[in-house]
């Protein structure tokens, strides 16, 4: 038996390396594609591009999901051709992965103009009846993406929208030059480098110990309550963070919090999630809602909250039914941190 055990333990540490000898491998060969543009540009050779249109990513409709068309390089020569455009249009993509086969992936998009291009935006309709997909925005098809594809497509927007926002240097006002891979900017004129940042946000699930408060915005879809969340502010940490929101918004103050997990959310610009879960001071759980920053907060119970996790059909179908509430997709990380506390309270509930 102690034999078994030796051989099955070696077995699986020998599997754990090779895993990871495969994740280091490929962190960097993504190091080297954005450090040098020739090896970048060689990868370009076999790589695979997505393609956007004015920050809209193109997609294909197949059943209740959408398809995220990939192009080879010399496809992509063909269809600028087409166009009237020749391949140095292919300079603007940004690389946004690999696989780890290394194989790399880029996206192109084909509605913006950049400061050191030439080329004009390529007309919408006629590249969609082209490439026989629709170039939708991404918010509107992210609910009937796969995570993989959505995660690719989450880093292409945000890439591509920042290089469209950040064309001329803010000291020089010159226009700054893009690398091969996009994992940089730089100005000619006084060599400042510019990289692409992410704004820190907290996002927060409160809790009284048998209930969660949840709460919504106007702007929110019809029913929809979600975690509390906001922006860090400059020179605080993230427990400051999470604790000035919360009472800013509801009025309440924290006892105790704990980080649950992050996530890139690239609505409206490209933004770090950072999900804990908190809890209030005992007796003090009465909410005073900021309408500045909320339409409405509320607490909602264990029976509630699970109700609303296992109800059936798409995000968008349960949209357009009645109920009393509905929670983030699962897509989103404050989905991550309701289905947490609804685990937490059912295996709290459950007899020793």
């Amino acid at each position: 038996m102690a034999l078994y055990c030796r051989i099955a333990f070696r077995g699986k540490s020998f599997c754990c390396y090779r895993l990871l000898s495969t994740y280091v491998t490929k962190t960097r060969y993504l190091f080297e594609l954005k450090e040098d543009d020739d090896v970048c540009r060689k990868a370009q050779q076999t790589g695979a591009f997505y393609l956007f249109h004015s920050l809209a990513p193109l997609l294909q409709t197949s059943e209740h999901q959408y398809l995220v068309p990939r192009f080879s390089l010399s496809e992509l020569e063909r269809l600028l051709s087409k166009f009237g455009q020749n391949a140095q249009r292919i300079e603007d993509s940004v690389l946004i992965g690999c696989s780890e086969q290394h194989e790399a992936w880029f996206a192109l998009d084909l509605g913006l103009n950049s400061s050191s291009s030439t080329h004009a935006s390529l007309p919408k309709s006629e590249m969609e009846t082209e490439l026989k997909g629709s170039f939708i925005e991404l918010r509107k098809a992210l609910f009937q993406l796969n995570p993989v594809d959505s995660s690719l497509l989450f880093t292409a927007q945000s890439l591509l929208h920042w290089h469209d926002g950040h064309q001329f240097c803010s000291r020089s006002g010159q226009p700054t030059k893009k690398n091969m891979a996009g994992s940089k900017r730089v100005c000619p004129s006084n060599k400042i480098i510019y990289y692409p940042q992410m704004a820190p946000v907290v996002i927060t699930l409160v809790s009284d110990g048998t209930r969660c408060l949840l709460a919504r915005q106007s702007s929110f879809p019809k029913g929809l309550y979600s975690a509390l969340a906001g922006f860090c502010d400059m020179g605080e940490s993230v427990e400051e963070a999470v604790r000035r929101e919360v009472a800013e918004e509801v009025g309440l103050e924290l006892e105790r919090l704990q980080y649950s997990a992050s996530q890139h959310w690239p609505f409206p610009n490209s933004s770090l999630m950072i999900a804990c879960h908190a809890t209030v001071k005992p007796g003090q759980t009465e909410i005073q809602v900021n309408l500045r920053e909320l339409e409405a907060a509320a607490w909602f119970s264990y029976a509630e909250v699970a109700a609303a996790l296992k109800r059936k059909g798409t995000y968008i179908q349960q949209q357009n039914q009645s109920f009393p509430f509905s929670v983030p997709p699962k897509l989103a990380i404050a989905h991550q941190l309701i289905k947490e506390w609804v685990e937490k309270h059912a295996c709290s509930s459950l007899p020793d």
